[in-house]
């Protein structure tokens, strides 16, 4: 094990930072406006665009351009029903060349994968239009199959967002079915359904200018898919009305098109484009962050950024730590309970790292849960590890005691141990993915069996194992704490 001074620490993180893996920003080439709900299809992530091209991956973190979808046209949607994609898009309309005239058409597909013998599209035909002279825009189309009935949302800031129905069967727009107005002042939207509430989400602001561009996603909610949807001031959003749920942070600008990832056992995620990437000459970027649920609303949740941490079980409130000797800080104990008040007080220093590792042993250490004193044997430096590839919109990183080299690790067997050193290897790479109650799951990229997702679990008070994740109670559930 090697322990950094406080200059070289300081030197490695500036010198280090166009190496770290920033905790928010995709890999690869994932340029994209009006992404597509992404979906797995045999075994690799597909999502859309405008146009006919799209991004796909086989991780959800790196994405490189890839799939095919004939059509053209602007913002296109998907969803797997049964043993189909359907695949939704707009031709004309949006204001290009002057004009609003347009149609939403669709189509299917057995798979996504264009190297499959089943890949080939099937033309369902127009569910949805504007003429051009009413005052609605028929692009944006975005696909809800909630209890059985498949739903389909569409418009744009020209006129009102409306909702349609379609047989899933078929994708055929159901016979008599008339659209309904459910909101204006928006496009780009989205569906959920979630505890007998349906979702519209939809992209306020301004788009396509770059970094000018203010786009934000906001939602109301109601107990009918065709509404009445309002927020959660009670504001329609017939009349503007929309709680937010994500804006522009740090170097990405106007998050818009909204899509959900479920990935089940309490972990959901969305995508969006990002209007401008700033550390990539602000092109338009596909994004993808944590989704949480407060008082029945969505939020957007963060992956964990480069920081020095407690990491705190919600199961016991203890703190994760290496299982070492106490060491005491130097203190007169009577000093605390029976000092005259007029005796002069001043700071005295925390337990340094050198005080605490005096007797360390210098292979793996084991690790334990414990009462949180502020030692440095209890504070984790987390960072994104670049070009250790992700999972699903979150890096790898790699955890280690704060100031030195020491490192969290699973080890093929299934124990958990503080490696002197960070090698890079599997069992010291770490997926850090928050829930939707916004404490977080951690699992190591190494499983000691193939098929298996053991993630860090506190089988007791005391005691941090392996364990498969049970969404019903919180051993499997942690949260960062700055010192």
């Amino acid at each position: 094990m090697k322990l950094l001074s406080a200059a070289a620490s300081c030197l490695a993180l500036m010198l280090g930072c166009s190496s770290v893996a920033h905790a928010q920003q995709l890999a690869g080439e994932p340029y994209i406006h009006d992404p597509s709900t992404i979906t797995l299809s045999d075994g690799k992530y597909y999502t859309f665009g405008t146009g006919r091209g799209g991004l796909v991956s086989e991780d959800g973190w790196t994405w490189h351009a890839g799939g095919e979808r004939p059509g053209g046209g602007v913002a296109p949607d998907v969803i797997k029903i049964g043993d189909r994609y359907y695949v939704a898009y707009a031709v004309g309309g949006g204001g290009m060349s002057g004009g609003h005239a347009s149609l939403v058409k669709v189509m299917w597909t057995k798979t996504l994968d264009p190297r499959s013998a089943d890949f080939g599209y099937h033309d369902v035909g127009t569910v949805a239009s504007s003429d051009g002279v009413e005052n609605q825009d028929a692009i944006d189309p975005a696909f809800l199959l909630a209890d059985g009935h498949l739903w389909l949302s569409y418009g744009t800031y020209f006129g009102s967002i409306r909702m349609v129905e379609l047989d899933p069967a078929t994708g055929q727009r159901v016979a008599g079915n008339q659209p309904v107005d459910i909101a204006i002042d928006m496009e780009a939207t989205a569906l959920m359904h979630r505890d007998g509430w349906y979702y519209l989400l939809g992209t306020h602001g301004t788009c396509c200018d770059g970094p000018n561009s203010s786009y934000n996603i906001r939602v109301g909610r109601s107990r009918s898919p065709t509404g009445p949807y309002v927020d959660n001031m009670g504001i329609p959003l017939l009349k503007g009305g929309g709680k937010l749920v994500v804006a522009g942070r740090g170097r990405v600008y106007g998050p818009g098109h909204f899509g959900l990832i479920d990935l089940g056992g309490g972990l959901e995620k969305f995508s969006m484009h990002y209007e401008a990437d700033m550390d990539r000459s602000g092109r338009s970027v596909l994004g993808i962050q944590p989704l949480l649920w407060k008082d029945g609303w969505p939020v957007a949740g963060t992956n964990i950024s480069a920081g020095t941490y407690e990491i705190q079980s919600e199961r016991s409130g203890g703190a994760l730590e290496l299982a070492v000797d106490f060491v005491r800080i130097p203190f007169q104990r009577q000093r605390g309970f029976f000092g005259p008040p007029t005796t002069p007080v001043g700071p005295i220093p925390n337990l340094t790292l050198e005080q605490d590792s005096v007797a360390w042993p210098s292979g793996p250490i084991a690790v334990d849960l414990g009462d949180y004193m502020i030692k440095p044997h209890q504070t984790w430096r987390v960072e994104p590890v670049a070009g250790a590839g992700g999972y699903m919109g979150s890096p790898y990183y790699k955890i280690l005691i704060a100031g030195t080299t020491r490192t969290l690790a699973a080890t093929p067997d299934g124990k958990l141990v503080a490696d002197p050193a960070f090698s890079g290897t599997t069992g010291q790479l770490w997926r850090i993915d928050q829930l939707t109650d916004g404490t977080y799951r951690i699992t190591p990229k190494l499983q000691p069996k193939a098929g298996s997702e053991l993630v860090l679990t506190a089988a007791g008070a005391s005691t941090p194992v392996l364990a498969s994740f049970d969404p019903s109670n919180d051993t499997g559930r942690w949260t960062f704490q700055t010192p």
